[in-house]
């Protein structure tokens, strides 16, 4: 419904609205409280020294502005609440001394300081409170005042003749909910915490039941999806493995038999493989490449930069050196006549891996029998990327791989329309990264262990926040570089990177870290993902409190890539509890565990990005256990195909993206 049924709003409300994404009546209705202020009438000499009072008082002198500085001013007026005469202040709202008349009542919320007999109000409502009013409070709308917003929301509900049915009758009964009416009243407008409660309740469930039916459906529905049966060659896989410089690990081996066995089914392998830091995702992405090449089928491995890609492109070709695979590679920064003949290649099927960036996405390039495709921190491309290359093949097998710690009862359910493999064990030799929680009072400590490092022909990471400096609490690249020559009376070579450099200005920058021309590489988080120089073996990370715990451990996996001993230093003056699980495990399931408890959601919806991960009300953390139970629900909503008998689901499924 329009907005522009709702009573007493105007064009330059509904454009503001339209500015925070609310274009409906039902989407503004469900723009739900984040909080409630409960304003409870209170007598002041009962309510002495408590923080966030409120009380019931009338004008009785006049009121003054005072400015302090530019921008800032107090306003203080004398009020009676009854019989007792007080001095209220209040800063920064000259703008309402003309409303503050001798006889105005008034509601104050705020402090009083009993012995100065001033109360400093951090608000004031021009009406008399006769009972308990539970405020809801919502983000802020530039334009637009909480009342107003609160007033908004009350009308556009009366417009409301019916509302969607979300959840199913036997879910609400079993569960005792309020109407949904009676639910959207009382989240916004709530007459006792208890029923306001109670609706959040119900709008937790509502969120929580559509996010999993549109997974679950999505799931049944690829299950059903036909693909193509391959014969696996594991004789041949055997002797590939057999081949390899190193022995492979249990989950390694595991996770192989799993994909094998999605090849062998004649439908299509759609699995997301979650692996550590330097877990050895790329050997077993390689070996079901082969499987598929040893069937005539072309593959294409998509990652997300050219660095990552060229990385790939020379570690595939070593491991399938000893085999006729043909491989190539298709990056943007490869000239228009390089390009042209790799596409003619892929498309006469000379070539039967193909590595590269988004320019495998290009449409002029063709595939003459696709056949599978690996998308590495698959969830750098979005949806339609995905598409675009799937769309290329034969009903491709998929492969989705990605080092983004995410707990595993989690990644379960939220990637519940996918396979899910996990490789948790670190290949054979790999030693764990010693980390250490430095003060910035310390840092000698780690400028003493750099120069240890490079002395023993190592090299060192050094990471900084940002790229310029407009905080003084944060270290920049260009200043830490004059530091480290400083500390190194400039006889260590160092180099600098960060992402507003120019592309050839990176290249240079990293292929002389890489052939150890430069000893000390100070970038900002550019090299989180795709940078691999074996040869460093220290990571320094400045302001390391700016960063989740998930981002610095795949910080700290750009050293320990070979059987040396390697070392994590996070500078810092604050949290350090918090970083003080680096310095307890390496293990990134565990850390993003712990990452989920201090952060809460937000960084997995980053990998998601998904809009189904977008709640309203919801939170995975929090809520967890209910949608554990809600699985159970929604499994038999589909079973018994009682979601045919909702209108609202079966526009759910006229609306998924069944190509995802």
């Amino acid at each position: 419904m329009d907005l522009k049924h709702i009573k007493g709003i105007g064009d330059k409300t509904i454009e503001t609205l339209y500015d925070s994404n609310i274009y409906s009546v039902e989407e503004l209705v469900s723009y739900f409280p984040y909080r409630y202020q409960v304003l409870q009438p209170e007598i002041l000499e009962d309510a002495k020294e408590k923080v966030g009072i409120t009380i019931n008082a009338r004008v009785c002198g006049p009121s003054k502005v005072s400015y302090i500085r530019k921008n800032f001013n107090s306003l203080r007026f004398l009020c009676d609440t009854y019989g007792k005469q007080i001095q209220v202040v209040i800063f920064n709202r000259a703008f309402l001394k003309p409303k503050l008349t001798i006889g105005q009542d008034v509601t104050l919320i705020g402090k009083y300081d009993a012995k100065k007999n001033t109360f400093t109000a951090n608000d004031i409502k021009f009406t008399k409170l006769e009972q308990t009013r539970i405020l809801p409070i919502y983000h802020f709308i530039k334009g637009l005042k909480n009342s107003t917003l609160e007033k908004l929301i009350l009308n556009a509900l009366h417009e409301i003749k019916n509302f969607e049915q979300i959840l199913p009758f036997e879910v609400e009964k079993k569960y005792s909910f309020l109407s949904k009416e009676e639910s959207f009243y009382e989240i916004h407008h709530p007459s006792h915490l208890e029923k306001m409660e109670l609706a959040k309740k119900r709008f937790i469930y509502e969120e929580l039941f559509e996010f999993l039916f549109k997974v679950q459906y999505l799931k049944l529905i690829k299950e059903e999806e036909i693909g193509v049966s391959k014969k696996v060659d594991r004789f041949k896989i055997e002797k590939l493995i057999q081949s390899l410089p190193f022995s492979l690990t249990t989950d390694q081996e595991k996770v192989i038999e799993e994909g094998l066995n999605d090849l062998e089914k004649p439908k299509r392998m759609n699995r997301l493989l979650l692996g550590d830091v330097g877990s050895g995702k790329t050997i077993v992405a390689t070996v079901l490449m082969y499987a598929n090449v040893l069937n005539q089928y072309q593959c294409a491995f998509l990652a997300p930069t050219e660095v990552l890609a060229t990385q790939h492109f020379y570690s595939i070709r070593d491991i399938l050196k000893e085999t006729d695979v043909e491989i190539e590679l298709l990056v943007g920064s490869m000239t228009k006549k390089e390009k042209e003949v790799v596409m003619k290649k892929v498309q006469n099927h000379d070539v039967d891996i193909l590595i590269g960036t988004h320019a495998i996405l290009n449409e002029n390039l063709f595939f003459q029998r696709l056949g599978f495709i690996v998308t590495d921190e698959q969830h750098r491309f979005g949806v339609h990327q995905r598409d675009l290359l799937k769309n290329k093949g034969e009903l491709p097998d998929m492969l989705f791989m990605s080092a983004t710690p995410i707990p595993r009862t989690y990644a379960l359910t939220i990637y519940g329309d996918m396979d899910t493999s996990f490789i948790k064990e670190k290949p054979s030799g790999r030693k764990d990264i010693v980390t250490k929680v430095l003060k910035e009072s310390d840092l000698k400590e780690a400028l003493f262990k750099t120069l240890e490092e490079i002395k023993k022909g190592h090299q060192v990471y050094v990471v900084a926040p940002m790229i310029l400096e407009n905080d003084s609490n944060l270290k920049d690249v260009n200043l830490l570089k004059e530091k480290f020559d400083v500390a190194f009376h400039g006889k260590i070579p160092i180099g600098v990177l960060h992402g507003k450099m120019k592309k050839k200005e990176k290249e240079d920058v990293m292929n002389d870290f890489k052939l150890g021309n430069t000893k000390i590489l100070i970038s900002t988080t550019v090299i989180e993902v795709g940078v691999d120089v074996k040869n460093a073996t220290l990571m320094i990370i400045f302001n390391a409190e700016r960063f989740g715990l998930a981002t610095l451990h795949q910080l700290r996996g750009r050293v320990g890539r070979n059987d040396e001993l390697s070392f994590c230093y996070l500078i810092c003056d604050e949290e350090k509890d918090r970083l003080k699980v680096l310095e307890e495990s390496n293990d990134g399931f565990y850390i993003s565990e712990k990452d989920f408890e201090f952060r809460g959601e937000g960084d997995l919806f980053g990998v998601k990005q998904s809009g189904d991960m977008t709640f309203k009300i919801a939170n995975l953390k929090r809520d967890y256990s209910i949608l554990l139970e809600l699985k159970k629900e929604v499994l038999h909503f589909l079973d018994t195909k009682e979601y045919q008998n909702y209108p609202y689901y079966e526009k759910i499924v006229d609306q998924i993206d069944f190509t995802n």
